[in-house]
């Protein structure tokens, strides 16, 4: 064990063993629901304890157990395998499919409900169809629901002749199942994306839960936006057929249109994955203007400002027929890149 007299590996092994019990502490409470996780996760703990303590008296066995310990908890965590067959919210019930023929993108059960709050509402799936060389832009909306650190992605596309169709990547739950951010560590939920209708998506948020609702115009020419779209088809498509788990740090949504934006938006100046704004993400106005995704020539706070949308939106009737032009009222609009 003399290997563990060097100060800077005894650290290392320290924060690593504290990071290791954490996990395995929550993933235990999380996936062990009751007292019986409580007490699997204090056990978990004191077993990380030991290993820490191990490390520092020079008793090597301590840390190798907890290793042990830990390797077989990872084991057990990776025998979870997500499902689509479960008994999920009516609002997740489905994921849509895209078919994508020509200039012609066909939308399989897209969500169109008609919300009158979040427990009483229509249920409509539809098909619809996209005339693909009609694609105009994309715009993104931010849905904040807890302070100003936080909130919810819509990536909307906007067409000359038909409504906006959005595109959202939710937590897939169950009947009776709650969110919570933490057990979004622990594959306690799948992902799931929903295409909308705009009154559908973005009227759920500014009529049946009143949240505040900002909206950006992102400078994208109908070929990036395009590329985008596709790019979205290929990932709801594989989604459909391979389940996969929601995680609150990789795999939410900001993280995954990151993924796919980065590797079409050429103009853009893309920031590594650590940038804290796509984590926090209801800082992303600052990270889109910092890298021109929108509007440059006007401050960031003006921006905000004016994409500010649910008290005009909630004066405007979900079922309105040009509720998403309404919307858009006073929004800068995104000034495409050369």
């Amino acid at each position: 064990m003399r290997l563990l007299l060097s100060l800077p590996v005894r650290l290392l092994l320290s924060l690593a063993i504290l990071a290791c019990a954490l996990w395995g502490a929550g993933f235990l409470i999380y996936r062990m629901p009751g007292a019986g996780g409580i007490a699997a996760a204090i056990g978990f703990g004191l077993a990380g304890l030991a290993g820490l303590t191990g490390v520092w008296t020079g008793a090597p066995r301590l840390p190798l157990s907890f290793a042990m310990v830990f390797v077989g908890l990872l084991g057990w965590w990776s025998g979870f395998q997500p499902s689509h067959q479960r008994d999920w919210i009516p609002e997740l019930a489905r994921l849509p499919r895209m078919a994508v023929a020509g200039d012609s993108l066909t939308v399989t059960d897209l969500r169109n409900f008609a919300w009158r709050s979040e427990s009483d509402y229509d249920q409509r799936w539809e098909t619809r169809r996209y005339d693909l060389a009609g694609l105009s832009g994309a715009d993104v909306f931010l849905s904040y629901w807890s302070g100003e650190a936080i909130a919810h992605l819509l990536v909307s596309f906007t067409f000359a002749e038909s409504d906006p169709l959005t595109i959202s990547i939710e937590v897939r739950r169950e009947r009776g199942e709650s969110w919570s951010a933490l057990a979004g560590f622990f594959r306690s939920y799948e992902m799931a994306y929903v295409a909308a209708d705009e009154r559908d998506l973005v009227g759920l948020r500014t009529h049946a839960r009143g949240e505040d609702v900002r909206l950006f115009r992102l400078r994208a020419t109908p070929a990036q936006a395009r590329q985008l779209l596709m790019a979205y088809a290929d990932d709801i498509n594989r989604l459909a057929d391979q389940p996969r788990w929601y995680n609150t740090l990789t795999t939410n949504c900001t993280t995954v249109v990151f993924h796919m934006v980065r590797q079409l938006a050429q103009g853009w100046q893309l920031a590594v994955p650590a940038d804290p704004r796509l984590l926090l993400s209801g800082y992303l106005p600052g990270y889109l203007q910092s890298i021109g995704a929108v509007r440059t020539d006007i401050p960031l706070d003006e921006l905000v400002r004016r994409g500010r949308i649910s008290e005009r939106a909630r004066a405007i009737p979900l079922d309105s027929p040009d509720f998403s032009t309404r919307i858009r009222e006073g929004v800068p609009e995104g000034q495409a890149q050369p």
